[in-house]
């Protein structure tokens, strides 16, 4: 198994790796969520090991990232924050597991077995459709009402992330940091200019929109009708 414990601890985490090394898998460490969340993005792993308390980005926003990204990656929680409200939390946010610091290693590796054998909850979308808007992301085309749209790279990007939380608000910041890969804010307009060169192709030239602006919080995809 290919294993991502995301862990600001270095004992628990050289105890963790020394574990499954011993065991035959390939553990990677990570101490700052916002690492976490980039490589989880763009690397599989069959399990993530995530503590909650970590710089940067907190274990549960990385998971709660991660799933509205669509990254189902199996998760488990491994952390000293063991009161049931905060494990109801953390299987809200999208774990998978829950365990409690401290822990014996031998429960930590059943459970981490138990998770890679899970078959996956379904089969990652190829398509994205809200009303009558198509992305396909394999062959990476766009279209609206059987009419072709033709997207720039970071065109497509900003439609996908919107199209994967379809009917939900996505703050600008969230859209820095997940299309534009900034973890601050420039200061600049490439939210706002990039938002309405997408509305001017896929709204504008026909009847509904989809593309809406929410005042003072972001911005939503969605069928009006």
């Amino acid at each position: 198994m290919r294993i991502l414990i995301v862990e600001d601890d270095t004992r628990t985490s050289d105890y963790v790796v020394k574990g499954f090394s011993e065991a035959g898998h390939l553990a990677e460490v990570l101490t700052d969520g916002r690492d976490a969340l980039s490589h989880a993005t763009h690397t599989p792993y069959d399990v993530l090991i995530v503590d909650r308390m970590l710089p940067g980005l907190d274990g549960l926003s990385v998971v709660r990232a991660l799933r509205a990204c669509g990254i189902q990656t199996p998760t488990i929680f491994l952390t000293a924050i063991g009161g049931v409200d905060d494990r109801v939390e953390g299987f809200e946010a999208g774990g998978d597991d829950y365990l409690v610091k401290p822990f014996a290693f031998s429960e930590l590796m059943a459970r981490v077995t138990a998770l890679a054998r899970r078959p996956p909850a379904q089969a990652e979308k190829t398509i994205l459709r809200v009303g009558d808007l198509e992305l396909d992301l394999t062959r990476r085309t766009a279209k609206r009402n059987d009419q072709k749209i033709e997207l720039q790279a970071r065109e497509f990007m900003l439609l996908e992330f919107l199209m994967r939380n379809a009917g939900r608000v996505v703050t600008r910041s969230m859209l820095l940091e997940r299309v534009w890969d900034f973890h601050f804010d420039p200061k600049t307009s490439v939210v706002e200019t990039h938002i309405s060169r997408l509305r001017a192709k896929i709204d504008k030239p026909f009847n509904v929109q989809l593309l809406h602006t929410v005042r003072s919080t972001g911005y939503s995809i969605h069928d009006s009708n």
